[in-house]
């Protein structure tokens, strides 16, 4: 490793310790020519995962976009925020490894609403009203039945029925 101060190209390791539960190194190091000491981390280098919009576009996977939708579809719900983190967290890790390095926006919004189903069913239908984009109350209706029949609750009464 090269010295940031004097640029000399062979420097010497003179502590190692892990950091961050393991997913890092850190490296004390002493200049032989200057006597400076200085710190380097060393971490496996991952590669950017990419989202592919439904448009096509491209962009980056962003855990701060995936938290801000789930915290919105939980606000003002009883739901503490460490689950809501451990939530993206197994969405995140979910997406991670499918061991692609690009990734439907379809299939992150699907595993958040699987996720969100478990946890909070209102959570869940606001998140599923803005992912799903309904155009009409239908959808909207239709979308709420089946949560309702998948949660074994039975069919939701008709809209018409009095």
């Amino acid at each position: 490793m090269r010295c940031p101060f004097c640029s000399e190209p062979d420097t010497r390791v003179i502590d190692s310790r892990l950091t961050e539960e393991g997913a890092a190194v850190r490296r004390r190091r002493e200049c032989p020519r200057c006597g400076r000491r200085f710190t380097t981390y060393e971490r496996v280098e991952e590669i950017p995962l990419m989202v592919v919009k439904k448009d096509g576009r491209r962009e980056p996977f962003s855990r701060q976009k995936v938290l801000a939708g789930v915290m919105k579809a939980c606000e003002k719900r009883p739901i503490p925020v460490a689950r809501i983190e451990e939530l993206v967290s197994r969405v995140e890790e979910a997406v991670r490894t499918q061991g692609e390095y690009e990734v439907p926006s379809r299939l992150i919004g699907e595993r958040v609403m699987e996720e969100l189903r478990q946890l909070d069913p209102v959570a869940y239908v606001r998140f599923a009203s803005v992912y799903r984009d309904f155009q009409d109350v239908t959808g909207f209706v239709a979308e709420v039945r089946q949560f309702l029949d998948r949660a074994g609750q039975g069919p939701a009464p008709a809209a018409d029925a009095e």
